[in-house]
């Protein structure tokens, strides 16, 4: 079940490109479904090629698949100051956000060997939005990251549906709360995210255990 009312929603700086409802909702699904493609590919290449570094550049062509033809900052960083309803996180000003999204992936990157897959994405997945970087677009895209970060990490793109972005946008309470508790020990100077990574825990042990049981596994 969906809890939508619940939502923490970015304030437009913009006015909206598409106002038709209908067609709105059908170019966000088509985005939505060329954002996850250039995931799994942009994280299958890592993979195969045996290195990786996160980018900046990455992080905005994924944005970009998912705000085309939706927003004339589609890729870019967000040009004045943003809002987030529902939400007592105030985002930086948009001069800082270049400078932190670059500490963002040196962080990633400095501590890929020493943290866990999990880890990693958790902090891609508070971090992102907690900058939130873009005018719109960005819980669709820290999910994104986050998940081609944990695929990277892990070896390996996990099987199985629906996979965790899915599974956040079916029930997004589990993760504002996640995310208020990072925002919340952030406040203190503490990074803490041990309600995001156990949060995330709980959506690949489901999305695993589908496809376990797709194949005719049978948990005991």
């Amino acid at each position: 079940m969906s809890d939508q009312p619940n939502r923490r929603n970015t304030r437009a700086l913009e006015p909206a490109l598409i106002t038709d409802p209908i067609e709105l909702a059908k170019a966000e699904a088509r985005n939505g479904l060329k954002q996850y493609d250039a995931g799994v590919q942009a994280a299958q290449t890592a993979i195969e090629r045996g290195g990786f570094k996160l980018r900046p550049s990455l992080i905005c062509s994924l944005h970009r698949e998912a705000l085309d033809g939706l927003s004339s900052y589609a890729g870019i960083f967000r040009p004045g100051g943003v809002e987030i309803g529902k939400s007592k996180h105030e985002p930086p000003p948009a001069h800082l956000v270049p400078e932190l999204v670059e500490n963002l992936c040196d962080y990633v990157n400095n501590n890929w060997e020493r943290s866990t897959a999990l880890h990693l994405a958790a902090y891609v997945m508070w971090r992102l939005n907690w900058i939130h970087p873009f005018a719109d677009g960005n819980g669709r895209t820290s999910r994104t990251v986050s998940d081609v970060v944990l695929s990277i990490r892990a070896g390996y793109v996990p099987s199985g549906s629906p996979s965790i972005p899915d599974q956040i946008v079916k029930n997004r309470t589990p993760y504002f709360e996640a995310l208020e508790a990072a925002d919340e020990a952030w406040k203190q100077n503490i990074l803490d995210l041990s309600k995001m990574e156990s949060f995330l825990e709980t959506l690949l042990a489901r999305q695993l255990r589908a496809f376990f049981e797709s194949v005719g596994g049978k948990l005991p």
